[in-house]
């Protein structure tokens, strides 16, 4: 079994590590952390884990967490993982951290978005932790970064078309809208009940903090420096992002092939669905699982390739996508403990 603690277990992607690895067959989750909640059941919490018998929250000692597990979650905010995840490498332990500290491998790039950074030898360490790109450096890594739920959500249906060079690194537009889930579990008046509901706004625009993420690995599947455009929304709904990217061409070519060429990249990877040409992802499809979906439409009067993507947010963009690291890590099948049938309606 894997001894496995989580790091941060009361937020939005803590429960849910919690809620996938409850019927993971080879984890074991043998600490949760929560400065809020130390010392109380995890059931009594959150009901909805009642299977958590015994397992009390307890203050983040990171001595305590050495000793007690082999794989750390760091499910934390940004600034906060970075304090930490150097004394568990120091241990010999092996972390998927699901904050932003670890994915920008420039640490001039990371501070021009965030703020210091307090571990910058750690940066060339890192893995980015997409399976479906990077599964072979995932396998042997020490640290996974685990990427934001918006850059997987625009970064899995363009890296095949920019590697083949179908698409043009030039002019590249990303709108993504996002469930309100995305903005965690802390209380803000932008993301309250009565400001979200039969609402619907762009935030952050030209200016949110996954751009250079997005930008990062596109770069490299396109082998030469890419810049897009990226507007993120909030919706009224609570999971679930749907991405709708526009791209030029630099052929001719038929919605069919591009299609086959998004298949044929992702061949061997159980978690993208590449729907039939007409057919479009819909984030109800995919709620409550560690799908990708995508489709796709030439539109030959502006030769313009139109990419849509769904994913869930707290899953495929966050807690289940570290999950499947977790597995590749450990040499297991990546979709243990994923293999789920998606929520729907």
């Amino acid at each position: 079994m894997l001894r496995v603690a989580i790091v941060g277990g009361s937020g939005y992607t803590g429960i849910e590590l919690l809620r996938i690895l409850k019927l993971h067959p080879q984890a074991d989750v043998v600490a949760v952390t929560s400065r809020k909640y130390a010392g109380h059941p995890v059931g009594e919490v959150f009901p909805s884990l009642h299977g958590y018998d015994g397992l009390l929250f307890t203050e983040p000692d990171v001595k305590y967490l050495t000793r007690s597990a082999e794989w750390i979650f760091t499910a934390v905010p940004h600034k906060a993982a970075m304090s930490v995840v150097p004394q568990f490498l120091e241990a010999g332990l092996r972390v998927i951290d699901l904050s932003a500290d670890f994915r920008l491998r420039d640490s001039r790039t990371y501070e021009t978005w965030y703020q210091a950074h307090a571990a910058p030898e750690q940066l060339d360490r890192a893995v980015y932790g997409l399976p479906e790109i990077y599964r072979k450096d995932i396998a042997h890594a020490q640290l996974v970064a685990n990427p934001g739920c918006y850059p997987t959500g625009a970064i899995l249906p363009l890296a095949p078309l920019l590697h083949s060079g179908i698409v043009s690194p030039k002019g590249i537009i990303a709108d993504s809208k996002s469930g309100a889930s995305g903005a965690g579990r802390s209380p803000s008046p932008g993301t309250i009940y009565c400001e979200v509901n039969e609402s619907l706004k762009a935030y952050k625009v030209a200016e949110h903090r996954h751009m250079p993420e997005i930008e990062q690995e596109l770069s490299v599947a396109a082998g030469r420096p890419v810049a897009v455009t990226f507007t993120p929304h909030l919706v009224p709904m609570t999971r679930g992002i749907l991405t709708t990217i526009y791209a030029r061409l630099t052929r001719e070519v038929s919605t069919g092939k591009v299609l086959v060429a998004i298949k044929d990249f992702y061949e061997d990877s159980p978690f993208v669905r590449v729907f039939p040409e007409g057919a479009f992802p819909d984030v109800s499809y995919v709620r409550g699982s560690n799908f990708c979906d995508i489709g796709a439409r030439v539109d030959g009067h502006t030769n313009t390739l139109i990419l849509v993507s769904a994913i869930d947010n707290l899953v495929k963009g966050a807690s289940g996508q570290a999950v499947q690291n977790l597995n590749i890590m450990a040499g297991l099948d990546e979709s243990l403990g994923l293999d789920t049938v998606p929520l729907y309606p």
